[in-house]
């Protein structure tokens, strides 16, 4: 990360590691909290809910935020569990994510995840789409969700330049959408991950979000299709 940093001509400080945890134990976590690791990632609602039981007081000083894609009546539960949302990629979402924070008086940080790229797989607002339009114009009434910025996943197995690409477009979407909504603070890009992340600092990334090489390989769940491709 300083050496990306170094070279794209930014303070390192700008940039901020999201250390994602799907698939390990409780005891990684730990572990990785001891030496420093303090934000973390995780993509399933369930999965993170049977980890917090198991970290108990050694969860001091970190936080989780879901990273994978959030199901409407999975809500609820996922604002008492996490402490930011960065999947968010529908009006109704946010509505339920919203009337959620309400109930618990508190106020939830969240990422617009956009898809950049066609993959089906891939989840994610259409930027150009009106279903955009409408949640961008709907966030500043939703007091209890404090909206940071953008989340991009870039094309799996894509060419340096074709990741780079779909980087410079988040910025660009970034930019565009702060300008025309000037009451959303959107400073943040979520983009890059274990092997593209220093093209994602290169074109701007304010968080990259790193597993494999922080943790390992991991294996696949069956049953997601889509697991792999979050960090």
């Amino acid at each position: 990360m300083a050496a990306a940093c170094r070279a794209a001509g930014r303070a390192r400080s700008e940039v901020e590691l999201m250390a994602v945890s799907k698939t390990f134990p409780a005891e990684t976590i730990v572990e990785a909290a001891s030496l420093g690791l303090k934000l973390f990632g995780e993509n399933r609602v369930q999965e993170w809910a049977a980890k917090v039981s198991g970290l108990g007081p050694n969860r001091q000083g970190t936080t989780c935020h879901l990273i994978g894609h959030l199901q409407s009546n999975k809500a609820a539960r996922a604002v008492e569990l996490f402490d930011g949302i960065d999947s968010l990629d529908s009006l109704r979402l946010a509505e339920r994510v919203n009337e959620a924070a309400a109930k618990l008086g508190k106020r939830l940080p969240v990422l617009i995840e956009v898809k950049l790229s066609q993959e089906e797989t891939k989840a994610g607002i259409d930027p150009e789409s009106s279903e955009a339009a409408e949640l961008l114009e709907g966030l500043p009434g939703f007091h209890f969700l404090e909206t940071r910025g953008l989340m991009t996943i870039a094309p799996w197995g894509a060419p340096g330049d074709v990741t780079r690409a779909c980087f410079r477009n988040l910025r660009t979407w970034r930019d565009r959408w702060a300008q025309a909504h000037p009451r959303l603070n959107l400073d943040a890009l979520s983009m890059g991950m274990s092997g593209d992340f220093a093209l994602a600092i290169a074109e701007g990334a304010t968080r990259i979000r790193v597993g494999t090489a922080l943790f390992g390989k991991r294996t696949k769940p069956a049953q997601d299709a889509t697991a792999v491709e979050l960090e």
